[in-house]
């Protein structure tokens, strides 16, 4: 049997007793494949990694090891949020990892998105591999992969860094027992092991953050659009009681410049792109319908308050034919 394949006769998990039956079949399956060794969890504070965690912290303790990598690409405020929540508020054995500069200079000058999203996903393994050499009896990574993750990355559509991106010589075995659900499984999952609405119901991000929302080659000023564009973005959805309204919404700031009039003087700067879609399971997504006048409240903002961004559209584009990011 394929590991990696979802069986055509397990039920989908829609309810909390189902979601149980799910926790105590893992919870026994990472404990017979664990046993007394230790587990180095990549943490990035999502919604999957964050069940993953809490399903380890189940079954196998403190011999759970938490890391968070801050690889550059994180959206705005988001390490000390990480922080605040797991360590401070959860009491997780929390390993903070400030990587920005070296994987930033890691894919300078790459643009293909395929060879990003190996490079990160290589980078975060030798991440991990360093910080388990500096702990005693690290063999096993954790991970929150997802089934969408499998078919995506099997199909050619895109790698994502915790399928495609790992090395054939790694010398940790990996633990994923969320990697047959989908999104709205794994919601249901977190949210009956306990986890707060907050982090259960949290904004997917992918694995190379804004890595993957600044196509082209990534320079460190465009990387600083696109993280104080969306963080604007974010604001106002929340003005506007979009954020629990919307499944997943962010710009993009594409690698070409289009001319504009900033202070009465000719502009030529980056576009932002507005993405906002609803979906069940990740595998399709429909556009969200947003109010004109919070569109234009966005625009305003973007314009005014992101140096080197001139113009504001939106993503009008489905999945398929689209993917739900760009890269």
């Amino acid at each position: 049997m394929n590991e990696n394949k979802r069986p055509e006769t397990m039920e989908r998990i829609t309810t909390p007793e189902l979601a149980q039956a799910f926790i105590d079949q893992e919870v026994q399956a990472v404990r017979d494949q664990v046993k007394d060794g230790k587990v180095l969890l990549a943490l990035s504070g999502g919604v999957d990694s964050s069940v993953v965690a809490a399903l380890l912290i189940k079954a196998i303790g403190r011999n759970l090891v938490c890391v968070h990598v801050n690889h550059g690409f994180l959206r705005k405020g988001e390490p000390e949020q990480v922080i605040q929540v797991f360590q401070k508020e959860l009491g997780a054995n929390l390993i903070y990892v400030d990587a920005s500069d070296r994987f930033i200079d890691k894919v300078a000058n790459v643009s293909d998105p395929e060879q990003k999203r190996h490079i990160i996903g290589e980078e975060f393994i030798k991440v991990f591999d360093e910080e388990a050499q500096k702990l005693s009896g690290i063999h096993f990574l954790g991970q929150g992969t997802i089934y969408p993750d499998i078919l995506e990355s099997e199909k050619g559509i895109k790698a994502h860094h915790n399928v495609g991106g790992l090395p054939s010589n790694m010398d940790m075995e990996l633990v994923e027992p969320v990697k047959l659900l989908y999104k709205d499984e794994v919601r249901v999952v977190g949210k009956q092991l306990g986890l707060p609405e907050s982090m259960v119901e949290r904004q997917p991000f992918p694995g190379p953050g804004l890595a993957v929302r600044t196509p082209g080659a990534i320079t460190r000023d465009r990387l600083e659009a696109v993280r104080e564009s969306d963080a604007i973005l974010r604001e106002e959805f929340a003005k506007a009681g979009l954020a629990g309204k919307v499944w997943q919404y962010f710009t993009i700031v594409p690698d070409f410049r289009t001319t504009g009039i900033v202070n009465g003087e000719r502009s030529f700067a980056w576009p932002a792109v507005i993405r906002a879609v609803n979906t069940r399971d990740a595998m399709t997504a429909t556009i969200e319908e947003v109010p004109y006048e919070v569109l234009r409240k966005i625009t305003e903002r973007i314009t005014h308050e992101v140096p080197g961004v001139n113009r504001v559209l939106f993503d009008l584009t489905p999945k398929p034919t689209g993917t739900i990011e760009w890269e």
